[in-house]
């Protein structure tokens, strides 16, 4: 799939990378604009209804060039056509990756182990309609016979922070007589909080768990029917009037007390960050109805096609990665941080947390072999304005360089007066600011004591993109995922690394899983850890029982 005998260090292309980055890393973005005046218009690209300006990356005409060459060089076209004709490319689990199929329209044909898998997709989503439509409409009816206005999705990981990403994102598009809450932390303040004041006679639960075994999803799932019940009489076939399961467990969702005719299924080649446009999605098509949610797919599908066929100098998250290894393994920065200037958007970067740094947080090539530069980036955000009064003081003025992202939309979900106008107007000059800063000369100008000048100065040469749709619409926000788990998967591609394993999650939970026996026990347990974790056991426990 990718030039896997030369080490990434070690190819043409990434040499010829370290010495343009040698002739260029001092020329300040002011320099660049003030050389080509035409380059704010040139360095953008508009594709599948997303425009990007990505002339304020510290990048020339050559470094994208240079960029390009290095995605051929490292096998970049064959990984993708490999991904979508469904070859396993989770090396390390065996695995075919394939989101891709779960937003291909009917009459597509995707192939896994030689079989067509977009018929066996729609099934699920004609199975999702037709129960979303039953409980929109009040037809579904709970064991008492009310109908269901409260609605809470239990999951964790992908099953968690892609439904409520969704549901935030397209809250302009949901059903407001019924009311949507996500529990995740298995915390008991999670779930206790988020049922503290509904009825369960009104509440569906839906719980996502691939296998049905997941520790904190079924810690809260448990906890959860027992609310139920307590507020129901105690009868356990309500359990099936208020629950329903997203899983391939039938045996788990049945012993559970679900009816499996209401259990929704996935597949082990769909990952759990790469999942919400699958059943996982279940509770954004309750909140948004049958035809949002195809919208949202075919949003994915839209990019989808275009990461496919565009060629890479022309292509959004083929661009957006490559800038990102420019950033990360040239420019030396840390951190990326994604900046919506929309309030539906204020849990994207949450979710892009998960699926950047999940997918590409790793150390090891998948031939096991340590890695030579740094990979996946800390990826943060806050949506805007707000970040401007908190923690744009560092990124404009601070001593790490930070790239950023700026989405915005056009038109406003919402227009009130000028607030619109407000909101685009920072996007534009935070931008502007980041790229060109504010010499001394300029600060003096303006009348400033010599020794306030330091401080009014900035630096300046911070890079960003500029992401801008029309309106933040399903089919926009599906176009906006893909852009990024497709530019997350170029990175992935480049480092020779498995963008589909997440084995880092693994380690904690296995010790929490030995550990918990020895906080719960009667008995004061015979440790063998190291002695802060010891120490710290013992006092839990002591603490506990007085």
């Amino acid at each position: 799939m990718t030039n896997e005998f030369q080490p990434l260090i070690d190819r043409a292309a990434w040499k010829n990378l370290e010495a343009h980055f040698r002739e260029i890393r001092d020329r300040h973005l002011r320099t660049l604009f003030a050389d080509d005046p035409a380059r704010g218009e040139r360095m953008t690209l508009d594709a599948a209804g997303i425009f990007l300006d990505y002339s304020k990356n510290r990048a020339t005409g050559k470094t994208i060039e240079l960029l390009r060459q290095l995605a051929e060089e490292s096998g970049l076209r064959a990984a993708i056509d490999a991904m979508f004709r469904g070859e396993k490319i989770n090396r390390t689990e065996n695995r075919a990756v394939l989101h891709v199929a779960l937003r291909a329209p009917r009459g597509t044909t995707i192939t896994f182990d030689g079989e067509n898998v977009v018929p066996q997709v729609h099934a699920v989503l004609d199975k999702m309609a037709e129960f979303s439509l039953r409980v929109r409409s009040g037809d579904w009816k709970g064991h008492t016979g009310r109908r269901i206005r409260n609605v809470i999705n239990i999951g964790i990981g992908g099953s968690d922070l892609g439904p409520v990403m969704a549901y935030e994102a397209l809250r302009f598009y949901s059903d407001r007589n019924l009311n949507f809450r996500f529990v995740s932390n298995v915390d008991g303040t999670d779930l206790a909080e988020a049922t503290r004041d509904l009825d369960p006679a009104e509440t569906l639960f839906i719980v996502s768990s691939k296998t049905f075994t997941t520790l904190e999803t079924m810690t809260n799932a448990e906890s959860a029917r027992e609310w139920s019940l307590k507020g129901l009489g105690g009868e356990a076939r309500a359990v099936a009037r208020h629950f329903v399961a997203v899983s391939t467990n039938a045996a788990k969702v049945a012993e559970f007390g679900i009816d499996t005719a209401n259990m929704f299924g996935v597949w082990d080649w769909v990952g759990g960050r790469y999942s919400m446009d699958s059943a996982i999605g279940l509770s954004t098509m309750l909140a948004t109805g049958p035809e949002n949610f195809r919208s949202l797919l075919n949003g994915f599908h839209q990019m989808d096609e275009h990461f496919r066929t565009a060629p890479f100098e022309r292509n959004l998250p083929v661009l957006m990665g490559l800038l990102a290894i420019w950033n990360n393994n040239f420019l030396g920065a840390q951190t990326v941080a994604v900046l919506p200037y929309d309030q539906y958007l204020k849990r994207f970067p949450a979710y892009l947390q998960q699926l950047t740094m999940e997918s590409n947080g790793k150390h090891v090539t998948v031939d096991g072999i340590n890695v030579a530069c740094d990979t996946s980036p800390v990826y943060w955000g806050e949506p805007g304005t707000n970040g401007q009064h908190s923690f744009y003081q560092l990124i404009h003025q601070g001593t790490r360089l930070i790239p950023c992202d700026f989405i915005a939309f056009v038109r406003s979900l919402n227009p009130l007066g000028r607030h619109h106008d407000l909101l685009m107007a920072n996007v534009f000059a935070q931008a502007e600011a980041l790229a060109f800063g504010k010499t001394p000369e300029q600060v003096k100008a303006e009348g400033t004591a010599d020794w306030l000048v330091p401080h009014r100065a900035f630096e300046g040469n911070r890079p960003s993109n500029t992401i801008l749709a029309e309106r933040l619409t399903p089919e926009t926000l599906g176009k906006l995922i893909a852009l990024y788990e497709h530019s997350v998967f170029v990175q992935g591609v480049i480092w020779n690394i498995d963008s589909f394993d997440q084995w880092g999650v693994e380690l904690g939970k296995v010790l929490a899983q030995r550990i918990v026996p020895e906080l719960e026990g009667p008995k004061e347990p015979s440790l063998q850890h190291d002695s802060s974790t010891n120490s710290l056991i013992l006092r839990y426990r002591k603490l506990k029982s007085t």
